[in-house]
């Protein structure tokens, strides 16, 4: 393959944070970025090229977007994939991953079920549709965690069960058809960012543990504090799943460390992740450019660590909706390890990722304590943050 500079231009459906970091790895590599997304002047808008206002599945707009552009690839999973698969092949541009792999990913059941039918650990689960299905799970499980099929993130569209009682309010939380999950009684919550590139290669970043609260991830903490076995499996759980699924690019594969060590696969994104920010900082080829290399066919970097890494997601804290100004800045600024990036947000929610900051340090043992200082310190300046008056 001969690359050339000014290099291609690269379609996003999806224009917040992921397609923001994703314009911002690419530029360096000397490539354009063109984002669809509904929200007029979205978070990526404001370092891509230029913007495409349509909804994430509409048809003339994705046609517009693959008519602008020399590869496309998505940043979120609403993008519908029989329209992404149309228009590029209308155009004659490739879609990465491929819209196949972003079906399957979509509906949290037929995710699980294609796993477990390829041989891939997961926890133990059943499809419910009725308040009474669900009763009969819960007491065969002894509880669990719904989820929705579709459009679940940041922890909407997760209810845990507890109880038979609780099944009616919970399945009408979610919608309607969901799929129950036993409770896993793990160790720790971690995660492998897999990537595949164009000539069929695969490689993984470092294991990375997720310490998440209400069902949103809070802080990734890389190297994961696993043992050697531990590790060992999730790379191997990994390369499985990225044998298992179609397409080029970055694949988020959030796990489970079981109390007995055994690793099971929570939920796949066919996307960067917020699990894998730190690698923007913590190796030599972050997850968001590493993403441009493989959508475009081009050699990918290296995904080795280069300094134990924490990451601390910036969450709204106020009590209702306001516009987005961060106080404390200067305290991170201050930090001469840490990194801030701010998403372009123009209103703070409760709970909503509005930015997140990353602290490394070099000379770290990756086996010692000094990964947990470093998550003290990261939680502690990322508290010093709030968008409330003071």
């Amino acid at each position: 393959m001969s690359i050339t500079l000014p290099g291609p231009t690269l379609g996003v459906v999806g224009g917040g944070q992921l397609g923001r970091m994703l314009a911002e790895a690419a530029s360096p590599l000397g490539v354009d970025v063109v984002v669809l997304d509904p929200t007029p002047e979205c978070p990526a808008s404001g370092v891509a090229r230029d913007q495409i206002v349509a909804d994430f599945d509409d048809p003339e707009g994705i046609r517009e977007l693959a008519a602008r552009v020399d590869a496309l690839t998505f940043e979120i999973e609403l993008a519908d994939p029989d329209v992404l698969a149309a228009a590029g092949a209308e155009h004659d541009v490739p879609v990465q991953p491929d819209p196949a792999t972003l079906e399957t990913i979509q509906d949290k059941l037929v995710q699980t079920e294609a796993l477990a039918d390829a041989g891939i650990p997961v926890p133990e689960f059943a499809a419910v549709a009725t308040a009474e299905g669900l009763e009969r799970v819960v007491e065969e499980f002894g509880g669990v965690m719904l989820k929705a099929r579709r459009g679940g993130y940041d922890g909407r569209g997760n209810v845990p069960v507890h109880e038979p009682a609780e099944a009616a309010d919970a399945l009408a939380d979610v919608g309607g058809d969901a799929m129950a999950e036993r409770f896993v009684d793990f160790e720790r919550e971690i995660a492998v960012m897999g990537l595949k590139g164009a000539d069929g290669a695969t490689r993984t970043y470092p294991v990375t543990e997720t310490i998440h609260r209400e069902e949103i991830l809070r802080e990734s903490v890389a190297p994961a504090p696993a043992d050697d076995e531990v590790i060992a499996r999730a790379e191997a759980v990994a390369e499985d799943v990225l044998d298992f699924l179609d397409g080029r690019g970055v694949y988020g594969i959030e796990l489970f460390e079981t109390r007995e060590g055994d690793v099971l696969v929570n939920e796949i994104a066919p996307r960067p992740h917020n699990s894998g920010h730190w690698t923007i900082e913590g190796t030599r080829t972050s997850q968001f450019e590493n993403h441009v290399r493989a959508v475009l066919g081009w050699p990918l970097g290296p995904t080795d660590l280069v300094a134990p890494a924490v990451t601390a997601n910036v969450l709204g804290d106020t009590d209702g909706s306001r516009p987005a100004t961060l106080r404390g800045v200067e305290t991170v600024l201050d930090a001469p390890d840490a990194s801030l990036h701010w998403y372009g947000k123009d209103e703070a929610r409760p709970l909503r990722k509005m930015g997140h900051l990353t602290l490394t340090d070099a000379t770290a043992d990756p086996e010692s304590a000094a990964r947990d200082a470093l998550l003290s310190r990261a939680r502690e300046l990322r508290d010093g943050l709030t968008f409330r008056e003071t």
